[in-house]
């Protein structure tokens, strides 16, 4: 068992946190689990039990920093999200505290954390805003993320074909070899962004500074989860897609209006008003309908927010501390 502080003690007093590792993370955090802990997370976002604080960024020469914090009351827990992106690559740290006593937790190496917690809140969206009947999925994208996504969705629809296109034949034929069996359909690479938006759910998850998807290719019915850009300077969907969509919802509006470049151009270009966009807090409530009919198209925009990775973070500490997994580190010995 890992020594605790007591609560209220000093700096004097030994504190152990756990270090946990990307192998840690990958073998203790499920795509199930990780859907319902992002799910309640909302939920009690929603209750007034869950303060999140958008990312910021600061930009020395070289790179961007970014960090992004959340405190839940209803877990106990409170931490943060911290990384940077340089030429040699983007590395993830979440710190999560106990919230009653500001007690460090963990310390977590967070990239396969974020890849699950991004796919757990389009499976969360997908789950309330898809069509019932909604069987096949086109992903544009066949990277890290894309997995992720794809297994959500799997989770809460029962698919009956995957469609995957990206710019490079190579890729989406590997993603579609090795996501077959654990998606548990057919996974189809296609030769055109159009051949995957004719799907029911159609997830953009890619890198594209402009858009991969158009509106006009999109059929009545359809829920588009737009994944990948969390910058105003870039936009993986047309304003068309904005235009058609008769619901569109986001994480955090707040945050949405200081990095979704998929919204910004709409909003400035009259296809689209801020008042329109509900939260995806409303909607796991049961406050405001994510469809109406089965003919809306549903379009769902995720920035990623610090109350999704303390809730995976703090699913990953419980079952850490159950399996006796993880590295116990000392601080202020």
């Amino acid at each position: 068992m890992l020594a605790r502080a007591r609560a209220g003690a000093g700096p004097q007093e030994d504190e152990v946190a756990l270090l946990l590792r990307e192998s840690d993370v990958a073998s203790l955090l499920t795509m199930p689990d990780c859907l319902r802990a992002v799910e309640e997370a909302f939920r009690r976002q929603d209750a007034g039990l869950v303060q999140n604080h958008p990312r910021r960024r600061l930009r020395p020469p070289a790179g961007i920093l970014h960090c992004m914090e959340a405190v839940d009351m209803g877990l106990g827990r409170m931490g943060l999200k911290v990384y940077t992106s340089y030429r040699a690559g983007t590395r993830f740290l979440v710190l999560l505290y106990d919230s009653a006593s500001g007690e460090l937790l963990a310390i977590l190496e967070a990239d396969r954390l974020g890849q699950m917690r991004t796919g757990a809140a389009t499976g969360v969206a997908v789950r309330h805003m898809a069509r019932a009947d909604a069987r096949s999925l086109g992903l544009i994208g066949a990277g890290w993320q894309a997995e992720a996504q794809a297994l959500a969705v799997a989770e809460v629809r029962d698919l009956r074909e995957a469609r995957v296109f990206s710019r490079t034949p190579g890729n989406r034929a590997r993603f579609a070899e090795r996501m077959a069996d654990r998606l548990g359909c057919p996974v189809i690479p296609v030769d055109s962004a159009v051949a995957a938006a004719e799907c029911d759910i159609v997830v953009t998850a890619t890198t594209s500074r402009t858009p991969v998807l158009e509106g006009s290719w999109l059929r009545q019915g359809t829920t588009v989860c737009a994944v990948g850009s969390n910058s105003l300077a870039r936009a993986e969907i047309d304003r068309m897609v904005v235009a058609r969509a008769d619901r569109v919802v986001v994480d955090s509006i707040e945050q949405a209006r200081m990095e979704a470049g998929d919204l910004l151009g709409p909003a400035e270009g009259g296809q689209f008003r801020w008042e329109q966009a509900r939260e995806l807090r409303e909607v796991v409530a049961g406050r405001w309908p994510g469809r109406g009919t089965a003919e809306e198209i549903c379009l769902f925009k995720s920035c990623g927010l610090a109350l999704e990775d303390v809730a995976a973070a703090s699913l990953v500490y419980d079952r850490a501390r159950e399996a006796d997994a993880g590295t116990p580190v000392p601080f202020w010995e």
